[in-house]
């Protein structure tokens, strides 16, 4: 009882002094920053980027979702982002392949560059875009295709095989990477919609690196796989390619 009390009275205390602490509130030893006054920690830049952001916000209607966000993302880099529900990583990572176009009340500022090339210039085709920057979303979205043309599709509009044979190698080694071949590879012809929701999740996955994607964004891709998929797919990011150099965080609040 004396220990909750001690609680009571801290929390009557630290209310009381509450305005007279505008820049941050003491909770016994820890500050906690107004979000406002928060300001960017460690260093954003990297040696040779592969993209750079810098000072990028984005509005909804009147709502400014996102407010002066500044990073560079590395070559053969696996950048986590971290933060809270709602904090705006969704929203951030389809600025980098402006997947916000498609959000009529949504509008971004600031710049993106990828490989020295501002992607929200006029001239940019958003088509060759989001073939170098592939996304997979936190929910699948397989197209109303069967398995297979789902996986083919994209190789198909963008040219990246001569003939039957070298797409029917692409659709197998993409659903091999994706951990789905063993399970899907004798139904082919049947709809992608029909997968559970785990298979749907991977066959989206397979359907992005299909293309061969320079960049992947990927918006929570195992939150709906077992730990057995999840480790597939982890695999997978830590190969890229065979390339990957090195690993970073980033916080956003």
């Amino acid at each position: 009882m004396d220990t909750l009390n001690q609680e009571i009275a801290y929390m009557d205390k630290t209310t009381e002094n509450k305005d007279s602490q505008p820049a941050a509130i003491t909770e016994r030893s820890r500050f906690l920053v107004p979000r406002e006054n928060r300001e960017t920690v460690g260093d954003i830049a990297v040696e040779n980027p592969r993209m750079t952001c810098r000072n990028v916000n984005v509005y909804y209607g009147q709502k400014h979702a996102i407010k002066n966000v500044s990073l560079d993302i590395g070559r053969n880099e696996v950048l986590a982002m971290i933060g809270p529900s709602g904090c705006g990583k969704s929203t951030f990572i389809r600025c980098l392949n402006r997947m916000n176009d498609t959000i009529e009340s949504c509008r971004v500022t600031g710049e993106i560059e990828l490989d020295g090339a501002n992607i929200y210039d006029k001239s940019i085709d958003v088509v060759p875009l989001r073939a170098q920057v592939g996304m997979v979303f936190q929910k699948p979205n397989p197209f109303p295709k069967s398995i297979y043309d789902n996986i083919a599709y994209g190789p198909k509009i963008h040219g990246l095989a001569e003939n039957k044979a070298e797409l029917d190698d692409i659709v197998e080694t993409s659903l091999k990477k994706a951990g789905l071949w063993d399970e899907v590879k004798d139904a082919m012809d049947h709809p992608g919609t029909g997968l559970s929701g785990g298979q749907q999740q991977r066959l989206c996955i397979a359907r992005t690196i299909a293309v061969s994607p320079e960049v992947i964004l990927m918006d929570e891709p195992c939150s709906a796989l077992d730990p057995i998929a999840t480790a597939v797919i982890e695999d997978l990011i830590d190969d890229g390619g065979g390339n990957r150099i090195q690993g970073r965080a980033g916080f956003i609040h």
